[in-house]
């Protein structure tokens, strides 16, 4: 630690991040839509009730299984990430059965809107949607809209049939994810070639997987076969909400200076990370300050009310369309910590966000101050 003989005071700073921990409140989307309970079902990429056949190099993540069947083909355990439930073992056997109520509790649920039944190029938000048909068709895109509500669910009922055209896609936007995403079909589902689904097929009979399709989501049948070739089907899983958090150095030298004089010296990077997946995040980051002193007995002081500081711009980040506002954006706005302050906040925007900057200290010392070596604490917050 650096000194000038008697005549200065070397300055140490200490900083701690705390975190107010924040309650979620659940958004008014997800409320009125609940997810369709799968149970055991939920373990399963593909589930059939009498076979189930593949022809080239399916590649499945997650279980497959079949009962009352006991027909597997065509899908070699090194093409098969998960377990694999034939001959109608117990695991498959209650699978099916949670199919079948997954099923009805679909089937049943009350409809918030009913669409043409052809879904391509549209966009549908959060909702359970059933078509003048009673069929669903998929031509090009249809886009799923979760407006920033990561627990968006969707469920579309079809009394027939689901039929995709070849090259057809199933798009996910604004935190939508497959997990929520549920097609419950009163017959069979026919998907074409090369085409993207999300979401879990709830089928009443059969379905017939197109050569090179990507489903994220699940192939369920009740009574009849799943079919598929050279397909990718991924069992999803849902993102869960993280934490809003703050990070800041843990030390830092501030430097020295004469009595009478001051340090003037950025401390290094603070950032706050918000992964709640709120659809409107806020929050608001402050910072406080002991006195500095020194280990002496009695200590010597610098007062907090000696000790300014201010965040300057953004550093770095990504705040998804968010206004991230510093408390004290320049040199000229600096604030005494003689009490708490605000360093950044965030009232408006959409999604997760990270903020960063690099704040600066401005420390002066007293003409009565003495030579040593003042330890100090900055103790950053966020809730």
């Amino acid at each position: 630690m650096a000194r000038l003989g008697r005549l200065a005071a070397a300055l140490v700073l200490i900083c701690v991040t705390t975190l107010v921990v924040v309650a979620l409140t659940p958004l008014s989307a997800s409320a009125a839509t609940s997810p369709v309970l799968l149970r055991t079902a939920a373990n399963f990429a593909v589930l059939a009730g009498t076979t189930i056949t593949s022809t080239g190099n399916t590649v499945i993540n997650g279980d497959i299984g079949v009962s009352p069947g006991t027909a597997i083909t065509g899908l070699p355990p090194g093409q098969v990430n998960g377990a694999i439930h034939d001959n109608s073992d117990a695991a498959a056997t209650a699978a099916e059965a949670d199919l079948v109520t997954a099923y009805n509790d679909a089937a049943g649920r009350t409809t918030s809107g009913t669409v043409d039944s052809v879904l391509g190029g549209t966009t549908k938000t959060s909702g359970v949607y059933n078509s003048t048909s009673g069929t669903f068709g998929i031509a090009g895109t249809v886009t799923l809209d979760a407006q920033f509500d990561p627990n968006a669910v969707f469920i579309f009922k079809a009394t027939s049939t689901l039929i995709t055209a070849a090259d057809s896609q199933v798009a996910l936007v604004n935190g939508a994810q497959s997990c929520n995403v549920f097609w419950q079909v009163g017959s069979s589902a026919t998907l074409g070639a090369t085409s993207t689904l999300r979401g879990s097929i709830l089928a009443n009979t059969s379905i017939t997987v197109g050569a090179g399709l990507t489903i994220d989501g699940r192939a369920l049948a009740i009574t009849g076969a799943v079919t598929m070739d050279a397909d990718l089907i991924t069992r999803p899983t849902c993102a869960t909400a993280g934490s809003l958090s703050i990070s800041a150095p843990a030390s830092g030298d501030l430097g020295s200076a004469s009595p009478g004089g001051f340090i003037n010296q950025q401390l290094g990077s603070v950032t706050v990370t918000d992964g709640r997946l709120l659809s409107t995040p806020s929050w608001v980051a402050t910072v406080t300050s002991t006195d500095f002193e020194t280990s002496d007995d009695p200590p010597q002081t610098v007062s907090k009310g000696n000790v300014s500081y201010w965040s300057g711009p953004v550093t770095a980040g990504v705040v998804h369309g968010t206004t991230a506002t510093p408390g004290q954006p320049t040199a000229d706005d600096k604030q005494l910590l003689d009490a708490q302050r605000t360093t950044f906040s965030v009232t408006e925007g959409v999604g997760d966000n990270t903020v960063t900057w690099n704040p600066t200290v401005r420390i002066e010392l007293p003409l009565s101050s003495v030579a040593g070596t003042y330890t100090g604490t900055l103790t950053f917050s966020v809730a």
